[in-house]
């Protein structure tokens, strides 16, 4: 359910575009679902979809398109890692093995505390620093060695906040 809150939002957000492209505001509205909720749920696609004169299915494309949107609640920390063929091409898998050795979970859970949410992503775009990891799909991170990435995990379980 889209509260009007969150309707006066998207209307802000809307108002960027011409009338007639009102739905170029459908990555912004999930950002905004997203930040209230936690996560993207095919209700919160369906009132979005509603909002802009949207089919439903054209929101789900675009929430299960990029990795910046959850479809389901994830921990304080996500930590995406590359996995596309230049990252695996210099051990991308291997980072992601170890952090899943580190966190006691496989790729695509949340550890029982809810601190870290482990994924796999596509292509960051950062190919020559690989292995590469984004952490709540703001911070990039580059060359994770094993070692680096312990203190990145170590250092996320000690932050305060």
């Amino acid at each position: 359910m889209i509260s009007e809150t969150t309707k006066q939002r998207f209307a802000r957000e809307v108002a960027k575009y011409p009338p007639e492209q009102k739905q170029s505001a459908v990555m912004a509205c999930l950002a905004i679902v997203q930040q209230e909720q936690g996560h993207v749920t095919k209700e919160s696609e369906q009132g979005i979809a509603e909002y802009l004169g949207m089919a439903a299915i054209a929101v789900h494309e675009v929430t299960t398109f990029y990795n910046m949107y959850n479809q389901q609640r994830v921990g304080k920390y996500k930590l995406n890692v590359c996995t596309n063929l230049p990252c695996q091409l210099r051990d991308g898998q291997k980072a992601l093995q170890h952090l899943e050795k580190k966190l006691g979970i496989a790729m695509g859970e949340t550890t029982p505390d809810g601190l870290f949410t482990l994924q796999q992503s596509e292509c960051l775009g950062a190919c020559a620093d690989s292995p590469v990891m984004l952490v709540n799909d703001r911070t990039m991170c580059s060359f994770m060695s094993n070692e680096k990435l312990d203190q990145l995990v170590d250092g996320l379980k000690g932050a305060k906040g």
